[in-house]
């Protein structure tokens, strides 16, 4: 268990005597704080964490971290200046004060983690990182004790809270990694110190921040760029990306090639997907050839499989293991289906969007029977790819849709470039509002039709989708 003497250690060096209190874990969110809690007071755009540390005390956290004046009457132990060994602390609950709160988080985190013999592993991309991260924990988990980050928390502050989590026992950590801006990858790796690095892709997403599918390139090369250098650090590399495959060039791990083309150390062919009950495929290694399938769906979902394979087989698992990792897996994160009240099936697919993930999700649209629904909200962050994502999805919704609703603004340049194909004017419309979009498929939805629901996270289009979805 992590303790207060730890924490000390990690920012100033020395380990007090009497610095025995343990952590049970460590949160941003006050109201998520349990007894012997480690609460960080971070400064946001629009909350300061500082304002909450008596409510984390309250809800029953031993220790805050703070780097600003707080309640007078909280006591406050300034780790700015070095403690004594012998320095006797106040009763709990009080708060250590540091000089930057973020920068004390990843301190100890990259402390903790070097306390624990662990393999860890490494994600990264544009597209897929999340549902990677979850079929590769579930498989690895087949042997190995794995730790892995819940739900999001891939920054610079997500992951230093899951590395907390470590403790005796863990044999492997997978790790999302998010990338905003060049050197976010970086400081990630600096912190978990991972021997193995996937790279999922490099697309248009944070493009407006990043400039170009270059830049986003040079960020995510990052990941292997710290990797070890072989035998001991590995980088699992996506073959069927022409801007991945370069970054062999730019590391000393050994690298491992997964995609469809032959070439590549893990491949695939013979693809057929089974609609919602999964995909079929033939995989390649080596000298050998299984014929499988996987609960995963969509045929976009074979290169998520062909990586987590790849990290099990890096990781010594045997064919058994992976098989059943796969058959039991569970890991169709993000897009849920639901049935609606018309007896339609209704595909959610809400959390986020770029134009990858969008194609993707169309191509599923179109392997399914039924009529096809596509409602369609714009994505954000593109940057200069801003139009163009937006008309290639216009242009393969056109391709594969029936009936099309295009939401807000940025789905209007989608909508165009749909009615720019000719789409039938008919059966294409664009909405402002949540009840204009609902009330038009409340009219027209019926038994075996098929709705993808798609678009930035921003836009809150899974409102539509509850307000649409069968009452239990």
């Amino acid at each position: 268990m992590l303790t207060l003497a730890d924490i000390i250690e990690a920012i100033q060096g020395i380990r007090p005597a009497g610095a025995t209190t343990g952590i049970s874990e460590a949160i941003v969110d006050s109201r998520h704080a349990i007894p012997g809690s480690l609460f960080v007071a971070i400064q946001g755009e629009r909350i300061d964490g500082h304002a909450f540390v008596a409510d984390a005390f309250k809800n029953g956290a031993h220790l805050a971290l703070v780097e600003k004046d707080i309640d007078p009457s909280i006591n406050v132990v300034d780790l700015n200046r070095p403690l004594p060994v012998d320095y006797v602390f106040p009763a709990l609950p009080f708060a250590l004060r540091v000089e930057n709160t973020v920068k004390a988080l990843q301190q100890i985190a990259a402390f903790w983690r070097r306390r624990f013999n662990v393999r860890v592993i490494g994600i990264t991309g544009s597209v897929g990182k999340s549902t990677t991260k979850e079929l590769t924990a579930e498989i690895l988990s087949k042997r190995f004790r794995t730790l892995k980050n819940q739900g999001n928390l891939n920054n610079e502050i997500g992951l230093p809270l899951t590395l907390l989590r470590l403790g005796p026992g863990y044999q492997c950590v997978v790790l999302e990694m998010g990338f905003y801006k060049p050197g976010d990858i970086d400081l990630l790796c600096r912190i978990a110190q991972p021997q193995v690095g996937v790279l999922t892709n490099i697309g248009t997403v944070h493009a407006s921040r990043a400039k170009s599918q270059e830049a986003i390139a040079r960020g995510k090369s990052e990941l292997v760029q710290a990797l070890p250098a072989s035998p001991i650090g590995t980088a699992i590399l996506n073959k069927d990306d022409p801007l991945v495959v370069p970054m062999q060039e730019q590391t000393k791990a050994t690298v491992f090639f997964y995609g469809l083309d032959p070439s590549a150390d893990l491949w695939a062919d013979q693809i057929e997907s089974q609609g919602l009950d999964g995909i079929r495929f033939r995989i390649h290694f080596m000298n050998e050839s299984f014929n499988m399938q996987a609960p995963l769906i969509g045929r976009h979902s074979i290169h998520t499989i062909l990586r987590a394979i790849s990290v099990a087989l890096v990781e010594g698992l045997t064919w058994g293991e992976i098989i059943t990792g796969l058959h039991h897996a569970s890991s169709q994160l993000r897009l849920v289906v639901v049935q609606t009240r018309h007896g339609a099936l209704l595909l959610d697919d809400t959390y986020n969007a770029s134009p990858e993930s969008m194609l993707a999700s169309l191509n599923l649209l179109n392997e399914l029977p039924g009529r096809k629904i596509a409602v369609l909200g714009g994505m954000n962050e593109l940057g200069f790819y801003e139009l163009s994502g937006h008309q290639k999805v216009g242009m393969r919704a056109a391709e594969v849709a029936n009936e099309m609703i295009t939401y807000r603004e940025n789905g209007r340049m989608i909508h165009d470039a749909a009615r720019d194909t000719g789409f039938p004017a008919a059966h294409l419309n664009h909405f402002q509002s949540e009840e204009e979009v609902v009330n038009y498929l409340d009219k027209t939805l019926r038994t075996g039709d098929v709705v993808l629901v798609k678009g930035a996270h921003s836009l809150r289009m899974d409102n539509i989708v509850q307000a649409l979805e069968m009452e239990e």
